[in-house]
């Protein structure tokens, strides 16, 4: 069966008019089951977390930061997204609730705030590094002032501390560092191997996620063939994903997904329910 379960309502409302245009491009995906995972920075119960992390003094990076959340940020409380998606499931949509967190350093606060609602998963990612969104396109000339092997030592060391905070299900769009094309010349194998074993110990899955195929500039599946198929030798389960932000971009790629996941040898994927899995077909 298809499942796409990496995707956001975040650019439209929570209502019918806007959501139905998802579940449209789903079916003609012959995508069973989606999964929703909106970001936290839609929600006023993270907005503390995030001015307690990113950057926001008069840097580069910190006055983009400052605007960036500023801007459409914190639309609503948690319990908004979560009732939307309660009445979703009651109407029959094949539909599951997530959501995807970032990587903040208060672990405590982040478990106090999931803990007070029901989810079908969580997804945690790395999305700043030090406080910085590396993934911006408009401030991609701070990537210039790093050396890469930095970036790779920063990136393996967030999900190390999302790994061992033990809240998250899935670690979403492993190894997306590469989404603006600074491409180790260094061996990077150690860092994909200790993401590996964090994962592993943390009982954790991976985000296969075309995102960054149509996306970014890198234009190629996230996690990357080198950490694929350390992914498989590791057993490590898998999702797959569209991380589509626009109805029409639900189930993008899909195909593709699915066929590169087998290619490692990959036969089953997860389905979720109430934070318990399932291993379901990949087709």
């Amino acid at each position: 069966m298809k499942i796409d379960y990496h995707m956001h309502f975040e650019y439209g409302s929570y209502n019918l008019a806007w959501v139905q245009g998802f579940f449209d491009s789903a079916k003609r995906c012959g995508i069973s089951e989606i999964g929703i995972s909106e970001h936290t920075h839609g929600f006023t119960d993270f907005k503390e977390l995030y001015y307690e992390d990113v950057i926001c003094d008069d840097s580069f990076i910190g006055n983009f930061q400052k605007k960036w959340l500023q801007s459409n940020k914190f639309k609503c409380p948690l319990a908004i997204y979560i009732k939307f998606m309660n009445e979703l499931k009651k109407k029959g949509y094949p539909v599951k609730t997530g959501i995807e967190v970032c990587n903040f350093q208060n672990q405590e606060k982040v478990k106090n705030i999931l803990a007070k609602h029901p989810f079908d998963y969580v997804i945690g990612s790395i999305h700043f590094l030090h406080g910085w969104a590396y993934d911006s396109s408009q401030i991609k000339a701070e990537w210039n002032k790093h050396d890469l092997k930095e970036i790779y030592e920063w990136y393996t060391q967030e999900v190390e501390k999302l790994c061992a905070a033990g809240l998250y299900d899935v670690l979403g769009h492993p190894f997306n560092i590469r989404l603006f094309k600074f491409l180790p010349a260094f061996d990077a194998t150690p860092y994909l191997i200790r993401v590996a074993e964090a994962l592993k110990k943390a009982n954790m899955i991976i985000d296969i996620n075309t995102g960054t195929r149509y996306r970014y500039p890198i234009q190629e599946i996230s996690p990357y063939p080198d950490f694929m198929k350390i992914a498989a030798q590791y057993k490590l389960p898998i999702i797959t994903s569209s991380d589509a932000h626009k109805p029409e971009d639900c189930g993008a790629y899909i195909d593709d997904a699915i066929q590169y996941a087998k290619s490692f040898g990959y036969k089953t994927r997860i389905r979720f329910k109430n934070r318990q899995r399932e291993e379901v077909p990949i087709d």
